[in-house]
């Protein structure tokens, strides 16, 4: 029989399905209905200041939160030429340490100043590649503890080039010649470290170990004159003996014999901060040592769940968003982090505590430091750059610490929204009125915006005249007044600050007719505009500078939030005042006192508050620093446009 035929099954085929559109997030969908977008407009207008008050409770206490290890997990070494701290220190020149330093005391003595010829001379004993600078800077008026308008002074720096490499790279050790008895401990100890770094022949890296006079001033002229930029128009002379590109740099303050444990300072110009891991390398290295380190003066605690354990937390976290949002280095290093070089400033402390280390040990911890630093292959960038310290062995990253200012903020933009579906209104029965007052007109007449240009000039003029007037109006003021050039340009600055409060803000009644629709609706069209802009200002100023947006955010949120024409005007004034940066100011020294556990009395605080206005201004004059242009500028003008809408008639 043969095989059996082969048969084919018949296949149906599928029903033809029409294609569908892609259908939308639901999200979307709901705010494609108008009646949703009403009733979601309607729900937002009813519960607007509930959601801002819970949005406002909910910044503070996630930034409270922000001690707990939950939040702050520990620090990790995240470069692997840097992961581990084996390396045999055998720096043993102490004795000489010290013996370098009185002899740099008396020099220094007899010199009455920076003894140049006698660190030249040292310096080429060592077998460093000596070089000298000198520079000159005019102040834009004299700095309030010297008088000084003209300041001069010498750099000395010597080269130790790699024996191992190109000079391509180098690091910096650096410390600053003071008058009388300050660091001059650390100019020892950096040069019995250049003694034993000549004598070592695995260095991949030249090292540059500066001298710089006049502290922030001369380290600037030297950074200037290193790069070949001129930012800040101080004068030098001379081309510089140069090395590699400077990776890292570590700037050094001692001033005894012994120290009990060290203060490290991360904090540098404008809030900038370095690279994590250089300061887990320098902790790292202090546990390997035995050596106490501390950051903003508080040790760490070890029992990390107690109540006590998180008030200390908290503490050196409040500490550190005060040193960054004042944008001042608080050390050399912090001029550094401009040209994208990281750097620390180490200051030994000597206290009365029991264990005591002398300059043997400083050296070899520093001594690994660079040992270690020497084995990078590029630039630190794997940890993070953005970051909270509650204490040296934790931290807060910048993706766990921005919510709370996310929160912050929200409540200007619930605040806007509110503004914006009342101007924007069309249903003309319904019983809720454009004004927040029982009496005010429900018309959805467009507001003349003609009318909102006199305020905004004249608060942007005001702060025009904050910026400029106190600098360029010293001479006029020392002429008329018994006052020096530093007093007159601070009481300058707070007279035109005073008096932009004192403008007369009424032009919109000229332009829009006293008692029109138009003007009743100005001032939300006026606090909608402060309101976004507020909004906008902080939020760029917190990408920079987390701390000194998140302050004035703090602040300054509530007091736009709440002020309305309408409401208790004096109570609401009051309120407004408290929030004006110059108070944020004061509060925030009276606050560094207390948690410093130095508590200021008001006349003392007001003389920090006057200091802190003058060193302001010369930051910005002479190192480019940007809170006080900032505030002039942008922070200022904004206040007075809510200023302007709390006055509104």
């Amino acid at each position: 029989m043969g095989p059996p035929p082969l048969t084919i099954p018949l296949v149906t085929p599928p029903p033809h399905i029409p294609p569908q559109a892609p259908q939308s997030p639901p999200a979307m969908g709901l705010l494609s209905d108008p009646h949703c977008r009403r009733a979601l407009a309607r729900l937002i207008v009813r519960l607007n200041t509930p959601l801002c008050v819970l949005s406002y409770v909910l910044g503070l206490g996630w930034f409270l939160a922000l001690a707990f290890p939950p939040l702050a997990p520990r620090t990790y070494m995240s470069e692997n030429a840097m992961g581990s701290t084996m390396v045999e220190e055998q720096f043993s020149l102490g004795e000489r340490a010290l013996a370098l330093a009185r002899d740099f005391a008396t020099h220094k003595k007899k010199a009455g100043g920076m003894p140049t010829a006698w660190l030249e001379k040292t310096m080429w004993s060592l077998g460093l590649e000596v070089h000298q600078q000198q520079f000159s800077h005019t102040l834009p008026f004299p700095d309030e503890s010297r008088e000084r308008y003209l300041v001069r002074g010498t750099n000395v720096y010597g080269i130790l080039r790699a024996p191992r490499a190109a000079s391509t790279e180098a690091l910096v050790l650096s410390t600053g010649c003071a008058p009388g008895p300050h660091n001059n401990q650390a100019v020892g100890l950096l040069l019995a470290l250049a003694a034993y770094f000549r004598g070592q022949i695995y260095w991949a890296k030249d090292i540059i170990f500066l001298i710089n006079e006049h502290d922030l001033l001369g380290m600037e002229a030297w950074l200037e004159a290193y790069h070949d930029v001129n930012i800040t128009a101080v004068r030098s002379s001379g081309p510089l003996g140069r090395a590699g590109a400077i990776q890292a740099a570590i700037s050094l303050e001692l001033s005894s014999d012994v120290v009990t444990s060290f203060d490290v300072a991360v904090e540098g110009l404008n809030g900038q901060l370095p690279n994590l891991d250089l300061l887990n390398l320098f902790n790292a290295f202090c546990q390997k040592n035995g050596l106490l380190c501390t950051i903003q003066g508080k040790l760490q605690r070890s029992d990390w769940d107690s109540l006590p354990a998180y008030a200390r937390s908290l503490q050196t976290l409040l500490l550190m968003v005060l040193a960054q949002a004042s944008g001042r280095p608080r050390g050399e290093h912090g001029l550094f982090l401009r040209y994208r070089i990281e750097a620390l400033t180490l200051r030994g402390i000597n206290s009365f505590r029991q264990y005591k280390y002398d300059l043997s040990t400083v050296g070899k911890t520093l001594e690994g430091m660079f040992r270690k630093l020497n084995n990078l292959l590029e630039r630190l960038h794997q940890s993070y750059f953005f970051y909270l310290l509650p204490s040296l062995s934790r931290f807060v990253s910048i993706g766990v610490y921005m919510p709370a200012f996310g929160f912050l903020i929200l409540v200007l933009i619930l605040r806007a929204l509110d503004l914006w579906m009342k101007l924007n209104r069309t249903d003309p029965g319904s019983s809720e009125q454009l004004s927040d007052s029982n009496h005010g007109p429900s018309t959805t007449e467009a507001p003349r915006l003609l009318a909102l240009v006199p305020p905004v000039l004249v608060c942007h003029a005001a702060g025009l005249a904050l910026y400029y007037l106190p600098v360029l109006g010293q001479s006029v003021a020392t002429q008329h007044f018994p006052v020096s050039e530093a007093e007159a340009v601070v009481l300058t600055l707070i007279a035109i600050y005073v008096a932009g409060m004192a403008l007369p803000h009424s032009t919109h009644r000229v332009l829009g007719g006293p008692g029109s629709a138009a003007a009743a609706r100005g001032w939300m069209v006026l606090k909608l505009l402060a309101l976004l802009y507020l909004a906008a200002q902080l939020t760029a100023l917190a990408l920079l500078n987390f701390s000194l947006g998140f302050l004035l955010a703090v602040t300054m949120v509530p007091a736009a939030a709440a002020t309305a024409p309408t409401g208790p005007r004096v109570l609401l004034a009051l309120v407004l005042v408290l929030a004006t940066p110059a108070v944020t100011l004061l509060l925030g020294i009276f606050l560094e006192r207390e948690l410093v556990e130095a508590p200021a009395a008001p006349g003392e605080a007001w003389q920090r508050f006057l200091g802190a206005l003058g060193q302001g201004l010369l930051l910005h004059h002479l190192h480019g620093a940007f809170l006080y242009p900032l505030l002039a500028l942008g922070t200022y003008p904004c206040w007075l446009l809510l200023w302007n809408v709390l006055f509104w008639d």
